[in-house]
């Protein structure tokens, strides 16, 4: 793969001027349950991808900064100058790059080198497996590299969610630039979204597939929703400020939730607040079930996951919903669930090995046939975080 990368930026760019290029990979994420909880002080967790996004680079003389993205081969060649970095709607996928520019330079660090840079990935764009936080890792992977800037990861995930916060301006909590920087390989992360506390647990899944299911529905509301949904939960929030004594949702148990949900006024913002607080402990329990390998409870877990994401959250869609129902009525599946910010995207659903080729038939077939849509499936391979291939 790195030779072949390199190959394809010398024809694009031609030979580097004093710079030897270098390739840099960041993954994609799947949340395995932990859904709209990041936000709200609750655990989530996720795993790294295989799949993800590549970037070669090298210096140049020009200071300027040169994009290419295979993805988008029709763009041709983006430039910027160094101190060029304003969101600009119409820039597309390279406002990425320039808001992880941008927050480097907030922090201090700033380029004194033009750069010529080649992307491309292999994460469905729009599936919800953070193609976005992706492409900002490997960014910010390969410009500490280059610079020598000697940022730790944790460092660099933090500043891929400024990025995403300030920049582009979506409120993402911090799990999928999380996920994708510290991810390590046949490991999920559960991860305490209040203090950054983290622990890897192993997935032995044995018997057992984890299948990623891409509704090929984009998401077009994900985005201001995501804004809308989070704004709901701070009203939540301060309504139970003034008789509770937290800091965040996700400091609540559920019979704590359940004796004073009566003080949040708006009866949306208290069904919001019901799956924060539900689906931070529906995860911590998946992470304890998964320690005593206890796939069946996880599965059950996975699937009051949807129930709430569908019902008191209200980020699935006819879609998501057609592809769960017809996962929970399959052979050999545990547990199934949307992943992600909803309104389209994936599904994740933990399948048996040997009923994963039926399971792909049926629900492709029945999906095909309830919304005109193609399904596309994936088994994940769980990998390492974003890193320079040496």
């Amino acid at each position: 793969m790195k030779e072949s990368l390199l190959k394809h930026y010398q024809f694009q760019f031609g030979e580097a001027n004093g710079s030897k290029p270098s390739v840099f990979f960041a993954p994609g994420r799947v949340n395995l349950i932990g859904e709209y909880t990041d936000f709200n002080g609750g655990h989530v967790f996720p795993c790294a991808l295989t799949n993800g996004t590549y970037a070669v680079a090298a210096f140049n003389e020009d200071k300027i900064i040169r994009l290419y993205s295979e993805n988008f081969k029709a763009e041709g060649v983006r430039e910027f100058a160094l101190t060029q970095h304003t969101y600009n709607e119409a820039n597309g996928w390279t406002n990425y790059v320039l808001g992880v520019v941008d927050q480097f330079e907030k922090a201090g660090l700033v380029m004194d080198r033009g750069l010529n840079i080649l992307v491309t990935g292999n994460i469905p764009n729009g599936a919800g497996l953070s193609s976005s936080a992706s492409l900002e890792l490997v960014m910010a992977t390969l410009l500490n590299a280059f610079f020598d800037w000697q940022q730790p990861m944790v460092e660099l995930v933090k500043l891929g969610q400024r990025s995403e916060n300030q920049f582009i301006g979506v409120q993402c909590g911090i799990m999928d630039q999380f996920a994708i920087g510290m991810g390590k390989k046949d490991h999920a992360i559960l991860l305490d979204t209040n203090n950054l506390t983290y622990e890897y647990a192993p997935i032995a899944l044995e018997d057992y597939n984890v299948v990623i299911t891409n509704t090929n529905k984009r998401r077009g509301l994900a985005d201001s929703k995501y804004n809308e949904r989070r704004v709901e939960c701070e009203r939540a929030l301060a309504d139970l400020q003034t008789v509770l004594d937290i800091q965040t949702l996700g400091d609540m148990t559920e019979a704590v939730f359940d004796t004073y949900a009566n003080q949040i006024q708006d009866p949306l913002a208290r069904k919001r607040a019901k799956h924060a607080v539900y689906e931070n402990r529906r995860t911590l329990k998946a992470y304890s079930v998964l320690n005593d390998n206890d796939l069946k409870a996880f599965g059950a877990l996975m699937n009051a996951s949807h129930v709430s994401l569908r019902d008191d959250f209200e980020v699935s869609c006819k879609e998501l919903d057609v592809l769960v129902e017809l996962a929970w009525q399959q052979q050999g599946v545990l547990g199934s669930r949307m992943t992600g910010a909803g309104f389209g995207g994936c599904t994740v659903s933990l399948v048996a090995k040997d009923s994963v080729d039926s399971f792909i038939e049926n629900v492709g077939k029945a999906y095909r046939e309830q919304t005109d849509y193609q399904a596309d499936f994936y088994i994940a391979s769980i990998g390492d975080g974003a890193r320079e291939l040496k």
